[in-house]
């Protein structure tokens, strides 16, 4: 479907403006955390509050994208805004710590249903070449949320309370659904009406258990994380049994043998485990490293993402402008693993403004390809599968994302605890107690810190530079102009025209019919 400029340009604001409240309510709660649960009287269920919103909004990400392809994403793309909406209005009315979780697993079901459909019908409204472009102004929702979310809901619960934290919504999401009602337009289902329960159900028990696994490991539950980990194996097994015998499968599997495929979901896997996980544990290491006040050990996840942002944008940009992609993985991967190896080697003591501008350098080499791989992943499907082939890149992210999360928070947890000079205890430690302490137990502690965090920012920088290998795995060639005139039976959505006699391979890349 081709849009009139107008209404293309009512459609990006819909959908950024949603993009941006799905975003903001995971960062907005954080700072709040602690006030919410004291004044319901469950502090030691405090972190459920998050594990519940996440926990649903990686599941049902399968499930979502499969049903955007069945129904067509308006409908679900609607009916997540509508329970967000009504998931927010609960959140602050929750009597109890029980109701809020309940709630906030709503809250991200929906979100991820807002954030994912938002994607597809983006794929379903433009070009190749035109989506790298919108798909990095809906994704630059996320940087602004993480940066101003922290802030906001401070500040909301400072003067209004906890419960305006998610009332917030209600006004924004109104006028949003207002918006989307005009500006998204009808778009049909796929060519398979038929929904894989079976599948569903299998996948979704998979990726439960797996992240109930991660967070027992977080929480030293060894024994309960083991049988997480072995239903989810189990689960895993009987999926791939299901779905190479259904007619239509929730994801089908042909399509991770398509080289651009398994090249963006790699680079994908790569961003969830390279940077996100680090980022939460960014302010703790320069508060403890370099000895500086909590404020201040947020300016370097803000140059972070902040250097991810215009480099999203600015990449997006040039992909639209160009249709020539493959050079901006290639070199944001590179770019990204000599900031993580610099900031292996960096030395305590520097000014703040040294770590801050390396991982500005790290965020610019990961904006450069961030929401490029949807685009390109989207070009390289059929249109029936737009839904789930964008639901599974955004999957891997986040799967990457909390299984980095728990392995960094284990090795820091272990390796801070052992190297502690005799008289500090870990569990009790604090970059209060650290500032006000002697001189040498500063510097004790600041070592300590560095040594720890030294071999992981060079695991990371490992994960980015095989990043590098996935990239130059991606086929050259120029995004396609030109919108596809109807479903295509194969993922070769946007290649260049072949002669009936000339067979299409199953890794061509989604090139232009232009030639270059």
């Amino acid at each position: 479907m081709t849009l009139s400029p107008v209404r293309l340009r009512l459609l990006v604001v819909s959908l950024l403006t949603v993009s941006f409240l799905g975003a903001l309510d995971h960062t907005v709660v954080s700072t709040s955390l602690a006030t919410i649960a004291g004044e319901l009287g469950a502090l030691e269920h405090m972190s459920w509050i998050m594990v519940g919103y996440t926990l649903s909004a990686t599941v049902m990400l399968p499930v979502l994208g499969k049903l955007g392809d069945v129904l067509g994403p308006r409908r679900v793309f609607l009916a997540s805004l509508a329970l967000f909406l009504a998931a927010s209005l609960v959140c602050g009315l929750a009597p109890s710590l029980g109701w809020l979780i309940a709630a906030r697993v709503v809250q991200g079901l929906s979100s991820a249903g807002l954030q994912l459909m938002s994607q597809t019908i983006i794929a379903r409204v433009t070009s190749p070449r035109q989506r790298p472009r919108y798909m990095a102004i809906i994704g630059a929702a996320f940087p602004i949320a993480i940066v101003l979310g922290p802030v906001l809901g401070g500040l909301i619960t400072d003067f209004w309370g906890w419960p305006w934290v998610f009332w917030i919504n209600l006004p924004v999401g109104v006028a949003a659904l207002a918006l989307a009602l005009v500006a998204v337009p009808h778009l049909p289902g796929g060519a398979h009406p038929r929904f894989d329960v079976a599948g569903a159900v299998l996948f979704s028990g998979a990726l439960l258990a797996l992240v109930l696994g991660v967070t027992a490991v977080g929480e030293g539950l060894l024994v309960a994380s083991l049988l997480c980990f072995a239903a989810a194996a189990a689960c895993l097994v009987a999926f791939a049994f299901v779905e190479r015998r259904t007619t239509a499968p929730i994801i089908p599997l042909p399509l991770l043998g398509n080289r651009t495929i398994a090249a963006c979901l790699a680079l994908s896997t790569i961003i969830g485990t390279g940077l996100f996980a680090i980022t939460s544990f960014l302010p703790t290491y320069f508060q403890m490293a370099y000895r500086t006040s909590a404020t201040v050990s947020g300016i370097v996840p803000i140059a972070t993402v902040l250097g991810m942002l215009v480099s999203n944008l600015v990449t997006g940009s040039l992909v639209s402008r160009t249709g020539r992609y493959r050079p901006y993985p290639i070199a944001g991967t590179a770019l990204a693993a000599g900031g993580l190896l610099v900031m292996a080697v960096l030395p305590v003591g520097l000014p703040l403004w040294v770590p801050a501008a390396v991982m500005a350098v790290v965020g610019i080499g990961t904006g450069a390809f961030m929401n490029l791989i949807f685009a390109l992943v989207q070009s390289s499907a059929p249109r029936e599968d737009l839904g789930i082939v964008t639901a599974t890149a955004n999957l891997v992210r986040q799967v990457g994302s909390t299984l980095g999360t728990a392995v960094i928070g284990g090795v820091v947890g272990f390796g801070v605890a052992l190297a502690l000079p005799a008289g500090l205890d870990a569990a009790t430690l604090t970059p209060q107690s650290v500032h006000t302490a002697s001189g040498a137990v500063q510097d004790a502690v600041a070592g300590v810190y560095h040594d720890v965090f030294a071999p992981i920012f060079l695991a990371l920088a490992v994960v980015y530079a095989l990043g590098i290998v996935a990239a130059v795995l991606l086929p050259g060639g120029r995004l396609s102009d030109e919108m596809p005139a109807a479903a295509p039976a194969d993922p070769q959505t946007a290649t260049e025209p072949q002669t009936p006699t000339e067979p299409q391979t199953a890794d061509a890349a989604p090139v232009s019919r232009r030639n270059p």
